[in-house]
Parts: structure tokens; sequence; C-alpha cells
């Protein structure tokens, strides 16, 4: 008799560790990507940002070494340009282009890769290069109005030099 109570008692133990197993699978497969995270927060950066059109993922930094429990933040560095879509697009952000002269955001901080885990801590900043480009732009406009000025008074004082000329008496 005592076969029979331990055939049902491991059955059991065999539908727990069963059940067990459909559970702790799942949980491993809701990791994230360095990358899918990173994508993770370009979307919600979007959903919270006042500007009019979307930003896309333009460079993703490589992932660093280290520990691989999905629930320690890891450090993240990227950078997102500014798209021709506006925010009222239904085109999936992938077929956005990058628009030309767009404006271009380094972004730095941590990221979780537990999927069921929407923490982020990300500080974006207008990137150098675009500022200095912008810089650039200004600074060009400038010369070109100076360059017109001094233009324009080496002209006067051509007409003025011109008229001081003694004329011819007829």
């Amino acid at each position: 008799m005592e076969t029979q109570r331990d055939s049902p008692s491991l059955a059991r133990w065999s539908l727990l560790l069963l059940l067990l197993g459909l559970v702790i699978t799942p949980a491993a497969s809701r990791t994230l990507t360095y990358r899918e995270a990173v994508l993770r927060v370009v979307d919600s950066l979007n959903q919270r940002s006042s500007e009019e059109n979307f930003y896309r993922l333009l460079q993703l930094d490589s992932q660093p070494e280290g520990d691989e429990n999905p629930n320690i933040p890891k450090p993240v560095s990227f950078t997102v340009k500014e798209t021709v879509c506006p925010k009222t697009t239904q085109k999936p952000l992938e077929e956005c282009d990058f628009k030309d002269n767009g404006l271009v955001k380094r972004c730095d901080g941590t990221v979780i890769l537990d999927a069921d885990s929407s923490y982020y801590d990300i500080n974006c900043d207008e990137a150098l290069e675009a500022k200095f480009g912008r810089l650039r732009n200004l600074i060009e406009k400038a010369g070109q109005n100076i360059r017109g000025k001094i233009q324009g008074i080496g002209r006067r004082i051509k007409d003025i030099l011109k008229n001081l000329q003694p004329r011819p008496q007829v």
C-alpha cells in the first residue's frame, strides 16, 4: 500500500515542478536586450516631449560589460536625431527619415533590462556638434552681413572721392 500512496505524491510533485517550470520560463524571457531597452526609452522620451517632431535612435554606444542581472541599472549612452515625422503621424518610427539639419541630442543615463520595469534615468542634451553647427551658421550669416556693409561703405567712399576730383573746365 505504501507504493500506491507514493505514486500520487510523486505525481503531485511532478505537476508542481512542471507548473514551477512554466512560471519561471516566462520570467526569464522577459529580459530586454540593451537595444530594446534604449528603444523603449526613446519612445518614452518622444511621448513626453513637447517638440513637434519625433526623434529616432541615431547611434547606440556599445553595451558595457558587467552584471547580467536585469534588475540592476545599466549605464547607457546614445544619440537621437529629429525626424521629419510630426507627432500626429501614424507611421512606425523606423519609417521616419531623419530631418536635414534636424536637432541631434546626446543621451546618457541608466536603464533596467527587466521588461516589466519601465525604469530609466536619462538626460538628453543638444549634441555639441549641433550647437557648434548652429554657431558656425550664425557666424557665417554675420560675416555675410558685415561683408555686404563694408562693400556698401566702399562704394560710398569711391563716390565721394570721385566727386572730389577737379572737373575739367570747358
